[in-house]
């Protein structure tokens, strides 16, 4: 910057030097963080982690609601089972016995077959 009479304002100058320098090393610092592999992996992984911790607290939570649900539907079920074997306890009774008759047939056959 120079004068009318031919002479620089040198204090306008030293402050426009100041913000020069100011705005390099701004500039400077912005590429070293560029250039800084490392530290962007490592932000990037950490993102990484965070947006998986994220996903697998919401699965967590879907599972349990969905445990929830199914428990429920069990207890249902096996209120009704309950239910309709204090109603007509006979047919159960007679199912089941048969279930064991038949498991001791096959017991019996099993064993037969292997002391030939």
């Amino acid at each position: 910057m120079t004068l009318s009479n031919g002479h620089g304002d040198h204090e306008a100058l030293r402050d426009e030097i100041r913000q020069t320098r100011a705005e390099l090393a701004e500039t400077v610092q912005a590429l070293a963080a560029k250039a800084d592999v490392k530290a962007r992996i490592k932000g990037s992984a950490a993102q990484v982690t965070g947006r998986l911790r994220d996903q697998a607290a919401h699965v967590t939570g879907q599972a349990r609601t969905q445990a929830g649900e199914r428990a429920e539907e069990v207890r249902s079920s096996v209120s009704e089972a309950n239910r309709a074997v204090q109603r007509q306890p006979v047919p159960w009774a007679a199912g089941a016995l048969a279930v064991a008759a038949l498991a001791a047939a096959v017991a019996y056959l099993v064993l037969r077959r292997g002391r030939r």
